[in-house]
């Protein structure tokens, strides 16, 4: 009897180790099926599957990158972030290097604008800093009259300054409002209907527009769409922008300061869109002698801020915005800083990107 007994307690045993066992085999199966990442494979394919994710991490980074360069256009399409390029040396060989830097290639007969300066010491560009672009792409340096009295509101005179301050020296100076005005239609702003600029303007098939980065009393900032929204402007063409388009003579004093920064801005977007869309256009500006006083100023305060650099782009609203970014970070910008604000100086750029002439967003790039 005791040996019948010891036998049924080892069956017994025996079987529940048998069940514990094969549900040990299910719970191992479960949890492969549930967790697959778990599963092991032999070193040869785990190199492999390492290699891949690493490749799939590098390409997902790529593509992020891409994304964050992307900026929405007016027309609704994607485009890539435009290109800043920047350079902390301000020198006649600098300005030559970060222009090839654009990739653009001017057609035809090369206008280059530059602001005359205002006698007896503004703060100009220099024609020793700007003579050896202006040589390398053959240009003739374009303006035309201003619009509020002083020497550079008539044309002899205003050929005068340009020879006293050395410009002649360098390159044929037209001053392009001599012989008469025309007008160029705008599209798609609240203020202009039209542009009013030199005559001569149609002698140009491509512009570079190169400025004296700086403040401005009215404007609050004058950089690359200022140039190019006053300084392109013939006389009566000023009065327009200065008055939104209100009218073309008299004073260029007016009381509704967003409105004629609107105008300003649909300006440059009336000139661009006659340059075949921009496309026979390109910008640099110049940050030294930084006054909050434009080049209109003969007599300018001494700059609190001390000389940035070079910068050059194909989009006008993005290198002026760069521009911004970089007196905004400035020792010394308090006096400018305040002058853009009182002036509401950023809207020209709030309304250039409503209208399509450019992006606030960019890829700053160092070319030193």
């Amino acid at each position: 009897m005791k040996k019948i007994l010891s036998l049924l307690l080892i069956l017994t045993v025996a079987v529940l180790s048998a069940c514990a066992s094969q549900k040990e085999n299910v719970l191992a199966k479960s949890n492969v099926e549930i967790m697959p990442s778990t599963t092991i494979v032999d070193d040869t394919k785990s190199s492999d599957i390492i290699e891949t994710k690493v490749e799939a991490n590098a390409l997902s980074n790529e593509n992020q990158s891409e994304e964050e360069n992307i900026v929405e256009s007016n027309n609704g399409r994607y485009d890539m972030k435009p290109v800043v390029y920047f350079t902390k040396d301000i020198t006649a060989d600098s300005l030559v290097r970060i222009y090839e830097k654009l990739g653009w290639t001017p057609e035809g007969k090369v206008g280059v604008k530059i602001s005359t300066g205002e006698p007896p010491k503004s703060n100009y560009l220099r024609a020793e800093l700007i003579g050896d672009l202006v040589k390398k792409v053959n240009g003739t340096i374009i303006e035309c009259n201003t619009a509020y009295g002083g020497p550079r509101s008539e044309t002899a005179m205003h050929k005068q300054v340009a020879k006293d301050h050395g410009y002649t020296d360098i390159a044929e100076v037209d001053i392009m409002d001599e012989e008469g005005e025309m007008d160029i239609p705008v599209t798609g702003g609240k203020r202009l209907t039209r542009l009013i600029t030199g005559d001569h303007l149609k002698k140009y098939d491509s512009v570079i527009v190169l400025s004296h980065f700086k403040g401005h009393q009215m404007a609050g900032f004058g950089g690359a769409i200022k140039n190019v929204g006053i300084g392109m402007s013939s006389s009566s063409g000023k009065v327009l922008v200065h008055t939104a388009g209100t009218k073309t003579e008299g004073s260029i004093w007016y009381d509704k300061q967003d409105d004629w920064l609107e105008a300003l801005a649909e300006m440059v977007k009336g000139m661009s869109d006659y340059y075949d869309h921009g496309k026979k256009m390109t910008y640099i500006n110049v940050m030294n002698r930084i006054s909050i006083d434009c080049d209109c100023n003969g007599n300018p305060a001494e700059p609190d801020i001390h000389d940035i650099g070079i910068l050059a782009s194909n989009d006008p609203v993005a290198l002026d915005q760069a521009c911004l970014d970089l007196v905004y970070k400035a020792d010394g910008r308090e006096s400018l800083v305040n002058r853009i604000n009182q002036q509401h100086g950023e809207h020209t750029i709030e309304h250039a990107v409503e209208i399509g002439l450019g992006s606030r967003e960019y890829e700053l790039v160092s070319i030193d």
